[in-house]
């Protein structure tokens, strides 16, 4: 006969997936500052020195870390409760995410895995949050062929963006009407956030000769903010606007649905519940 008792977050009283214990803590503190500094080094390094001097090197130098660190973190975490059964929860929503990304793909940003992650990362937690968003967009580059220097920059833009969901108040009292309002300007203003973040990290790819909204190694940071902006409008404001607009009419309109189904789906797995076998009776 087996006896199981299922633990529960003591802040929240729900049961998490994954949850960050001090390492962990520590990991993705360490990884996100990385990861700013990769995202920003354009405004952060002076025009003479040499990280500018290399600019067509750089963006290469932080994507290789970034696979490293990003590797790291998921370890970490994984080694603080991905227990049997978060990892098949994982590998179905991964799975689902690297599936819809896909569906709308160069159309206009219809891109329907972003309300997906937002409802996954809110009731799962941060932790399988980060996890999720970042091994989804891994799938999603194998899937599609989308493999290049870009997508260890998205594997941590995205880990943030899901783990942001599972951050946001009163996972537990918020229910209803109020909770998709929430889900849905949190994941308006994440798909805007997730854009300029990945612009900043292609920014710098662009040649200086190749446009003049391109990053000039050699301009002040002022001079170069200015191309930043120019170049968000200029290339990817629709886009954005697109993923935005999908992201709250999904999460309007099937929310209520799949938050019921990822909720039942929790309660059932138990992640945290330990198995016990009674011994034989005599």
């Amino acid at each position: 006969m087996t006896t199981m008792t299922t633990a529960r977050d003591s802040s929240h009283g729900s049961v998490r997936a994954v949850r960050f214990g001090p390492r962990s803590l520590i990991a993705l503190a360490l990884v996100s500052a990385v990861g700013v500094v990769a995202f920003t080094w354009p405004f952060l390094a002076p025009p003479a020195s040499r990280l500018s001097a290399h600019a067509q090197d750089a963006p290469w130098l932080f994507a290789g870390l970034l696979v490293l660190l990003v590797a790291v973190l998921a370890a970490t975490i994984s080694e603080s409760g991905l227990g049997p059964k978060a990892v098949a929860m994982l590998g179905v929503l991964a799975a689902t995410g690297a599936a819809l990304r896909p569906i709308g793909a160069g159309t206009a940003g219809i891109e329907p895995m972003f309300f997906l992650m937002v409802l996954s990362g809110r009731v799962l937690g941060p932790g399988f949050g980060f996890v999720l968003g970042s091994t989804t967009m891994f799938a999603s580059a194998l899937l599609t062929g989308g493999v290049g220097p870009w997508m260890p920059f998205q594997m941590l833009a995205m880990g943030w963006f899901t783990m942001g969901a599972g951050l946001l108040p009163g996972p537990d009292r918020l229910r209803g009407r109020t909770e998709l309002l929430m889900l849905a300007g949190y994941g308006f203003l994440a798909a805007f956030a997730y854009g300029t973040v990945m612009n900043l990290a292609g920014w710098p790819f662009m040649g200086t000769l190749a446009s003049s909204i391109a990053f000039d190694p050699h301009a002040a940071v002022p001079a170069n903010l200015a191309r930043f902006v120019a170049y968000c409008l200029a290339t990817s404001l629709g886009w954005d606007l697109g993923r935005a607009a999908v992201t709250v009419v999904l999460t309007l309109a099937v929310g209520p649905a799949v938050l019921r189904a990822l909720r039942r789906a929790t309660r059932r797995a138990a992640f945290e519940t330990p198995v016990t076998f009674d011994p034989p009776p005599p």
